[in-house]
């Protein structure tokens, strides 16, 4: 069985990773598994331990911290989230591609500590249609738009650190990007050697 594909996609608030992500995960269902982090904030109405997130207490990240469980973890308003090292390595092993939707921070970390991750950054086609978006949302306070909109020029400039980006013009062209991507790295030479070996072992 082939190793899976460990997918890091990352982008701005705004940009549709997450639909992106949806959509791949729909339409690849059988051999796609979204990473569930762990974190130490209290469940929130209609959150699932396991499904949601693993939730646990601060002694126990604490210390799987020091057992370098993690593939990247960090710190946001007094709560740490991380990503289990031992549960991503299980499922790309059992051949599954694993999906990380994380933000920069993470991504890098990712970076630091593995070396078969697939970086994607996702971008919106232009600022402004990033703004509409954002807007449309209608959740936000003029202060929170201004923090998203400075974040987002912030956060773009991170592009070049990773190995794809992909402008979401549409749902369906951006999933198509990305499988177009997906598709390229399974033909990588250094993830075939094995087809390659059993040929040469063949007799001619």
């Amino acid at each position: 069985m082939s190793r899976g594909l460990l997918l890091v996609i990352s982008g701005p608030s705004g940009a549709g990773k997450g639909t992106v992500c949806e959509a791949y995960k729909k339409h690849c269902q059988n051999h796609v598994w979204n990473s569930v982090s762990m974190t130490t904030r209290e469940p929130r109405a209609g959150e699932v331990h396991g499904e949601s997130y693993f939730f646990v207490s601060k002694e126990e990240f604490l210390k799987r911290i020091e057992e370098d469980a993690f593939l990247e973890y960090a710190e946001v308003y007094g709560n740490y989230y991380g990503t289990p090292r031992r549960e991503v390595e299980e499922k790309l092993a059992e051949g599954f591609d694993v999906i990380l939707e994380i933000d920069i921070q993470g991504a890098l970390n990712v970076q630091d500590n593995t070396s078969e991750g697939i970086f994607i950054f996702i971008l919106p086609p232009s600022m402004n249609e990033l703004k509409k978006r954002i807007i449309g949302r209608g959740s936000e306070t003029p202060e929170s738009l201004l923090t998203r909109f400075k974040s987002a020029y912030n956060e773009i400039n991170y592009v070049s650190k990773y190995n794809y980006a992909i402008t979401n013009h549409t749902v369906e062209q951006a999933y198509s990007d990305l499988m177009c991507i997906v598709r390229a790295e399974r033909c990588r030479v250094t993830r075939v050697t094995n087809e390659i070996l059993t040929l040469k072992e063949e007799e001619l």
